[in-house]
């Protein structure tokens, strides 16, 4: 174990985890943009549309860290232009597009490497370029991966503005002056510029995991945008260092590994959210079971009521709830001030409007159902039952006035106003 934390203070390892730091910073900030544009697909291309970029610049220059960037830039907007070309131009459906470019280039890339590969004292690796030797990086990766990294956070912050109405808001952002077309573009030079500098540290395979993940991840966790950025640009991050420091304790390929802990924090999320998580949207169900057995309770009591005397045995038993659900519900409904008295259900005036709102929309919508849907009168009630919980008070007034404000229900019924 000591042997293994001693690796740490290797200097291939720390810049291997700087390199990592930013990739994963630069690519969870990028990330947020290409995922609220659905070009997901597109990132993945340009990532594998680069290599053949690569290869010529290999060809002409040698192993030249520059000489990778310049060609794979090239070939990644050459990829940009053609499949937007293809998307605007040909009557060819926008995914498909995508498809054909970077399959295409990605073909080329891999043939001009088993061409050059059979020379001798030649040796391009196309399983370095396709998962990443992070344990290599050079100090010219290194310093190319920085100046990458700041200009495309920088270029995030000055154009922020513009890429956000752009994003959201194409028809308005032309309004303003901004030139959606021109953006695009332009994000698709960041894009660029990021799968290039990731190519060392993840490769092009994993670079969309790293492009994506931590922004799908983020929106997960916050709404507003410059959160949503903040947060992906932390998580990719965690992910990369925490990646790195996998890979060297249990000897992994570290760009795996990245991608394997950016899916770990994206599936915490998932289930623990305080928004959108299995564990809220679990509870958020419960909770509403409780309260629509609640709210059953309430316009059961109110209808016994109303033919002349309440049986709390019978609404329990027609409702098939255990003793013990019940005296929770009966004690619940006096907290929220429903009841007077829960050994008599005796209904308090607050709960008697909740009551009347419950049968109002009941009958409302049993109306609307007949009226606007066509139903007959014994397909109406099971429906309405499931919905009179989940209709809003606009909702039902928008009906009520859509039918003409009807007093009574198909059954003849008096259905409740809304005063």
């Amino acid at each position: 174990m000591q042997e293994t934390l001693s690796l740490f203070s290797e200097v291939y390892i720390l810049r291997a985890l700087a390199a990592s730091s930013m990739v994963g910073l630069m690519c969870g900030v990028l990330g947020c943009f290409i995922v609220l544009r659905n070009m997901s697909l597109v990132g993945d291309a340009l990532a594998h549309a680069i290599l053949p970029g690569v290869v010529i610049a290999f060809m002409v220059v040698g192993y030249s860290a520059m000489g990778f960037f310049v060609g794979a830039v090239v070939a990644g907007l050459t990829t940009a232009a053609g499949i937007t070309w293809i998307q605007q131009k040909v009557k060819t459906k926008n995914d498909a597009a995508v498809g054909i470019v970077f399959t295409s280039m990605f073909s080329l890339g891999v043939i001009l490497i088993s061409r050059i590969s059979k020379n001798d004292g030649v040796h391009l690796d196309l399983k370095d370029f396709l998962f990443g030797s992070a344990l290599g990086v050079s100090d010219t990766d290194l310093l190319l991966t920085g100046l990458v990294m700041t200009y495309v956070l920088v270029s995030v912050a000055v154009f922020y503005r513009y890429l956000f109405a752009s994003t959201f808001q194409d028809v308005v952002a032309q309004t303003m002056g901004i030139s959606v077309k021109l953006m695009h573009y332009f994000l698709m030079l960041l894009l660029s510029f990021a799968v290039v500098a990731a190519l060392q540290t993840v490769g092009v395979i994993l670079v969309v995991a790293m492009l994506i993940t931590p922004a799908a991840t983020a929106l997960l966790l916050a709404k507003r945008l410059q959160r949503v950025i903040f947060i992906a640009g932390f998580l990719g991050l965690l992910a990369a260092n925490v990646g790195m420091a996998v890979a060297v304790i249990f000897d992994t390929p570290p760009g795996p590994a990245m991608a394997l802990v950016a899916f770990a924090l994206y599936l915490l999320a998932v289930v623990f959210s305080p928004r959108k998580g299995l564990v809220v949207q679990a509870r958020n169900r419960y909770n509403r079971e409780l309260q629509t057995e609640r709210e059953d309770i309430l316009k059961q009591a109110f209808r016994m009521d109303q033919r002349g005397g309440i049986t709390p045995a019978g609404i329990r038993e027609r409702l098939g709830l255990s003793k013990r659900r019940w005296n929770a519900h009966l004690n619940a409904m006096k907290r929220k001030g429903w009841l007077n008295d829960i050994n008599t259900l005796d209904i308090s005036d607050r709960g008697m409007i909740m009551a009347l709102s419950l049968v109002r929309a009941h009958r409302l919508w049993e109306t609307y159902l007949q009226q606007q849907v066509g139903l007959s009168e014994d397909q109406i009630h099971d429906e309405a039952e499931r919905l009179e919980h989940l209709l809003t008070e606009e909702f039902l007034d928008r009906v009520d006035r859509e039918l003409g404000y009807p007093t009574q229900d198909p059954h003849g019924s008096p259905i409740p106003p809304r005063s």
